[in-house]
């Protein structure tokens, strides 16, 4: 249940051997190929998609919601204001390795397959998870890399990866059928172990060594918890960004583990490896085993509902508006600072906390010049935002109070 017990588990087992998907001779040939070149990815990979967009993204990326990052698009949190709880779709963050295919959903089929299955494979169309109990939530889904940027340009330090801001994160209400309703009519054993979802994405190519599809294994506990087989989106069928037909949702685990377009559910009995679970979306760096941590949930954030370097009037009083969000439980309290960082005042919160918690505080600068706003959360565990976050060579887990540059204007 705990993403990473489950991951320390999984890595010591990798270690010693008990791998089936990847393997360790896989690690060195593909940390060879890595050394020798960048990442790039493939496209048109026969069988997977239909037809395939002009560009990486399908949805319109309006400079005013968007920060474009190559194959992925960042919300800018201005955007968000005065937009109510969920992300509108329109804004919703993109995260693609590859490109975001064009699936027709009549043909689309989720076969279910493995040796942790009591008999063959199960085959269901869409039509038939529309059929099955429909649930519905309102879920976060956070990038591994939010906040990566802020690495370096907050604290000096090199990382690879997309350089994100704050805003790869979004909330969204969520509808679809339990993944255990699925693989208990697929026919699930007593022996799985383990639950792989496979996206029907172009495969993904790292440094000359074609990886396969985007895939990152479950336990089967997690997987028959509440995982979901989201169809809907804020009340309409996914977006082909988003993963139209079908996609993944897991509550409180990071991004990459809702895996979009699903086309193939492996169950098995052994343990199962990708490269999404030993070398990528794992801890290495300075003070981190050679082989990577294992992988933590993610970690409290807050963000502001205004641009960086925006412009506000002096003498005027402003209602700065942000949220904040912790993957480990509800917010406890946010803290801002309009001073850097000298004094704090507590904000208040604006309805429910439910993937995030908004907030709002008034602010009345009194003359122009430069300000840097901070906004501080702690979560029901005590957790809150340190000023430095802990480094580590892919950029993940930033979890630092952001300074928030402002300008006030006579």
């Amino acid at each position: 249940m705990d993403e990473a017990r489950y991951d320390h588990h999984r890595l010591r087992q990798w270690l010693t051997g008990r791998a089936a998907g990847f393997t360790r001779r896989d690690l060195i040939r593909l940390t060879a190929a890595l050394g020798a070149g960048s990442a790039v990815s493939t496209i048109g990979a026969p069988g997977r998609a239909a037809a395939g967009p002009a560009g990486p993204i399908v949805k319109p990326l309006p400079a005013d919601l968007f920060t474009v990052h190559g194959t992925n698009a960042e919300m800018r949190w201005s955007a968000m204001r005065q937009q109510g709880h969920l992300v509108p779709v329109d804004r919703f963050f993109v995260r693609n390795h590859t490109r975001t295919p064009i699936l027709d959903p009549d043909a689309w089929r989720l076969t279910v397959t493995g040796t942790g299955l009591r008999g063959g494979p199960a085959e269901f169309s869409l039509g038939d998870l529309r059929r099955l109990p429909a649930v519905a939530v309102t879920e976060a889904v956070e990038c591994a890399g939010n906040g990566r940027g802020f690495f370096t340009t907050q604290q000096g330090q090199t990382v690879s990866g997309t350089p994100w801001g704050l805003g790869a994160i979004g909330v969204a209400r969520w509808r679809g059928v339990r993944l255990s309703t699925v693989l208990r009519r697929a026919g699930l054993s007593a022996r799985a172990v383990d639950v792989l979802p496979v996206g029907l994405d172009d495969t993904f190519v790292s440094g000359g060594v074609d990886l396969g599809p985007v895939r990152r294994p479950l336990p089967v506990r997690k997987a028959l918890d509440d995982v979901l087989l989201a169809y809907e989106m804020n009340g309409e069928p996914l977006p082909a960004d988003h993963g139209f037909p079908v996609r993944l949702i897991v509550p409180g685990w990071i991004g990459i583990a809702s895996i979009k377009w699903v086309g193939r559910i492996e169950v098995s009995d052994t343990p199962l490896f990708t490269p999404w679970n030993t070398q990528f979306y794992r801890l290495f760096g300075e003070g981190f085993p050679a082989d990577g941590a294992p992988f933590d949930r993610q970690v409290v954030k807050s963000a502001f509902e205004l641009d960086p370097n925006a412009a506000l009037p002096a003498g005027r009083t402003r209602t700065l508006t942000g949220r904040s969000w912790s993957a480990h439980g509800p917010i406890r309290r946010v803290e801002v600072s309009t001073d850097g960082g000298r004094h704090w005042r507590r904000a208040r919160p604006v309805g429910p906390d439910a993937g995030w918690q908004r907030w709002e505080i008034d602010w009345r600068p009194a003359a122009p010049g430069r300000h840097e706003l901070l906004a501080r959360a702690t979560d029901v565990r005590g957790h809150t935002q340190p000023d430095t976050a802990v480094h580590n060579t892919l950029g993940y887990l930033f979890d630092a109070v952001v300074r928030h540059p402002v300008v006030v204007e006579a």
